[in-house]
């Protein structure tokens, strides 16, 4: 299909179909299309792009309940069969959004890096146009905008070896107006005014798909707003025809409301900012009070421009702390792997460690018994796993689950003391030795691997889900051996958690009875 006909060389095919209508601002069609099509498909590299093709549209829905299995789903298709640089630097760049969207700032940088890092061999390959506008669309959501400019650049410059329709693609303002906002309320307003003003004078109705004309509306508002002279209709841009989103209302009203600036109408504007929110538009929380002490200091009160002022500078400020704290907890989980990493690295035979958390697999945990039996030692085995887990994969994805057992393996093995063995033995199940322990050591063990495991901030990695870890204790060389010793720890393990054991002192005993239902 030739540019004139509104092809792309992107793709081809049930992706391009689906495609096309979330370009269009059609989201809600484009999803009923991605079911029907992956109803029907068999090959794996179009099931992979009709599933990321439709977990767009759903993020521009705001139907984020339903991320998380259309996620995993295209996971497990890279998994088993592999995906082309392009794809897989899609996927991440929309996980990475979904991610931050439900509240993980860490899991959307991992993804990011890892979403970058994959599409750094694509500098010739159309097929990466969409992933990289994907990912500058996600800085930008973030609020890293050099970064942002620096990936539409790419898509820029693929663009060129595309059709008229990857140029529009490329196009996409709202990377951009991002960027000239965040100037405009640190004070650069020159700069800000002179990125507008490009996007002004540079794009049309014809240059851009559907879904991003609102943004060249804001940036013509904006622009005029700033006092640029702007010849192009700015309510017929703002008020477009795109599937009536959250996101779309938000930038028309934020849209209008710097237009009545410009218009010398501050009563207007003050009354379309009352209410107004930058949630799904990203312009950053500086942006209504940046907006109101504009339209006070034409109205002429500046007592309350300089304190919508204040408010402004204050929201830029507040916006930096949660990159700190992503900074101080990239160390220390950084440190919390060394740690493992440390502890496991006489582990390096491939059949003898799992491969998620690099810890000791089951084949390792026999072999490292059968040498602690033959040598005499006593010591106390304990089972345990993650409270709940099943509510992270269901919740959040598969993928933040695995996430989440590399973090407990490391949050662990860095809590055990020197000489005691921790193993993965399947599942969100751990296995420990420890030598020469008595059962209250043992329970003051697992008080400590419970208190580091919910001391741990989840929040940032699984939001509203807690993550919690139960563990149960039995003495290795009684009778029976292992599977004795496990089968008591296990049962015990699920006594606690039965009980709420949840405070120091309160696991059962190995001699408690049990329930004949464990």
């Amino acid at each position: 299909m030739n540019s004139e006909e509104g092809g792309s060389s992107v793709w081809s095919g049930p992706r391009l179909a689906v495609s096309r209508l979330n370009w269009e601002g059609r989201h809600s069609e484009a999803i009923d299309l991605a079911d029907r099509l992956l109803a029907e498909l068999t090959d794996p590299e179009e099931i992979l792009g009709v599933l990321l093709a439709k977990l767009s549209a759903l993020l521009n829905t705001d139907r984020l309940r339903e991320c998380p299995v259309v996620i995993d789903a295209a996971w497990q298709t890279v998994q088993t069969n592999g995906a082309v640089p392009a794809d897989l630097g899609e996927f991440h760049a929309l996980a990475a959004f979904f991610a931050y969207r439900e509240g993980s700032l860490e899991r959307c940088v991992t993804n990011l890096v890892r979403g970058a890092r994959a599409l750094e061999v694509t500098a010739t390959d159309v097929r990466a146009l969409r992933p990289w506008i994907a990912m500058a669309v996600t800085y930008s959501y973030v609020g890293f905008h050099r970064h942002a400019v620096a990936a539409q650049g790419h898509a820029e410059r693929i663009s060129r070896l595309g059709t008229a329709m990857d140029r529009k693609l490329a196009s996409h303002p709202e990377i951009k107006v991002r960027h000239a906002v965040w100037l405009d309320q640190r004070g650069e307003s020159v700069a800000a005014k002179a990125l507008l003003r490009e996007l002004v004078v540079h794009l049309g109705l014809d240059d851009l798909i559907e879904m991003e004309r609102g943004y060249l509306g804001y940036a013509a508002a904006r622009y005029a707003s700033l006092g640029g002279r702007v010849d192009i209709d700015v309510h017929a841009l703002l008020d477009s025809t795109a599937e009536p989103i959250v996101e779309n209302a938000e930038i028309r009203r934020l849209g209008h409301a710097a237009l009545a600036i410009a218009e010398y109408r501050p009563a207007l504007a003050l009354q379309l900012l009352k209410d107004a929110a930058t949630t799904h538009t990203r312009l950053g929380a500086a942006e209504v009070p940046r907006l109101k002490a504009m339209a006070y200091a034409v109205q002429g009160d500046y007592a309350s421009a300089y304190k919508a002022a204040g408010e402004a500078t204050l929201s830029i400020a507040q916006a930096a702390d949660p990159i700190y704290d992503l900074f101080v907890d990239g160390i220390t989980a950084r440190l919390d792997f060394d740690e493992l990493r440390r502890n496991v690295s006489r582990y390096t035979d491939e059949a003898h460690t799992d491969s998620l958390t690099g810890l000791p697999n089951r084949r390792h945990l026999e072999r490292h018994v059968e040498e602690l039996t033959r040598s005499g030692r006593s010591a106390m085995l304990g089972v345990g796993d993650l409270d709940h887990f099943k509510e992270v994969n269901t919740i959040h994805g598969h993928l933040v689950g695995d996430q989440v057992l590399e973090q407990v393996a490391a949050i662990l093995s860095r809590t055990l003391r020197s000489g005691s063995f921790l193993a993965r033995y399947g599942g969100d199940e751990f296995v420990i030795i420890l030598p020469g322990a008595t059962a209250d050591d043992a329970r003051a063990v697992g008080d400590r691997l419970r208190a580091a495991v919910e001391a741990h901030d989840w929040n940032d990695l699984a939001p509203g889900t807690p993550v919690s870890f139960t563990v149960g204790f039995a003495p290795l060389d009684g009778p029976g051996g292992l599977p004795a010793a496990f089968r008591t720890a296990d049962l015990l393990m699920l006594r606690a958690k039965r009980l709420g054991a949840r405070r120091p002192g309160t696991w059962p005993d190995a001699d408690d009875d049990y329930d004949s239902g464990y």
